[in-house]
């Protein structure tokens, strides 16, 4: 058995000095979060690192909707939902054709039309917000979900589009020519060797533009108004309006909604690094 080197052993304890502090950062405000869900009212602002009543009302009280700014719970929760999936799926599906026309195909002026594409994100998305609540109100799709959902498939594509682009220049050509050579048609090489070859990219950006747009606030701020309608990170800032202001329900209702997208990304979390940096080293 190998023993490890001063250098090596330098090294991790370099990363450790690093790493340690870094991961206590991430969790305290975790932790804070948590600490405010299992306490009482009274008990929230009390400084103590355990509460001296820990209480699982809040949790309650959010469950069954028994505040007034929880009054549409679920409703906001599942619009959230609805409006993540609808996103991460399009996005899926125009990057991914995209990617296969630009890569594979090699359609005249794709790449320029893919580098004008990420040129936007010289813009900051929230001097877009505007001009993007004038669109949507002259094309009637205010006050619904679907101008939510274009709109962040418009700020997810062009990077999705660019990941996968990298990543499909990395399979061999020769794939495809022999595919071709066996009679498959444009269509049966995108489905049957494309698409499996491409799957950890695939699943990366999925879960991009999923937590993308289930984080988004601007412009879901702007584009929805109806209590019915909005999705939870805008509810979330109702609380915020009252004199009195139940903190511990708002930070209740926070930890519920942090915990999709922190499984979705536990779960996928395998495929992200690799998937999100495909391409990025040329061999």
């Amino acid at each position: 058995m190998k023993l490890p080197t001063l250098r090596e052993i330098g090294t991790e304890a370099k990363l450790l000095l690093i790493g340690i502090p870094v991961l206590i950062w991430t969790l305290v405000p975790i932790y804070h979060m948590f600490l405010f869900a299992i306490s009482p009212k009274e008990d929230a602002f009390s400084g103590k690192l355990w509460p001296a009543h820990p209480t699982l009302n809040n949790f309650k009280i959010v469950f069954y909707q028994e505040h007034y700014f929880l009054r549409d719970f679920w409703i906001q929760f599942f619009n959230s939902v609805v409006i993540a999936l609808s996103a991460g799926a399009l996005t899926l599906m125009i990057a991914t054709a995209a990617a296969f026309s630009i890569s594979r195909l090699r359609v005249p002026g794709g790449r320029w039309v893919m580098n004008l594409a990420l040129f936007t994100y010289f813009i900051p998305a929230a001097f877009l917000a505007v001009p993007m609540y004038r669109t949507m109100g002259n094309y009637g799709l205010l006050n619904n979900h679907w101008s939510l959902i274009l709109a962040m498939v418009t700020i997810a594509s062009p990077y999705a589009i660019w990941v996968l682009k990298q990543a499909s220049d990395k399979l061999p050509v020769e794939l495809d020519e022999a595919a071709t050579m066996d009679g498959a048609t444009t269509l049966q090489l995108f489905r049957l060797v494309y698409v499996p070859l491409m799957m950890p990219s695939l699943v990366a950006i999925g879960t991009y533009a999923i937590l993308l747009a289930w984080n988004e606030y601007l412009y879901a701020f702007l584009l929805l108004s109806k209590d019915t309608e909005i999705t939870l990170p805008v509810a979330l800032g109702n609380f915020l309006a009252a004199d009195d202001s139940p903190w511990e329900l708002l930070m209740t209702t926070g930890f519920i909604y942090a915990l999709p997208p922190a499984a979705i990304y536990y779960a996928f979390k395998r495929y992200m690094v690799g998937g999100l940096t495909a391409g990025a080293v040329k061999s």
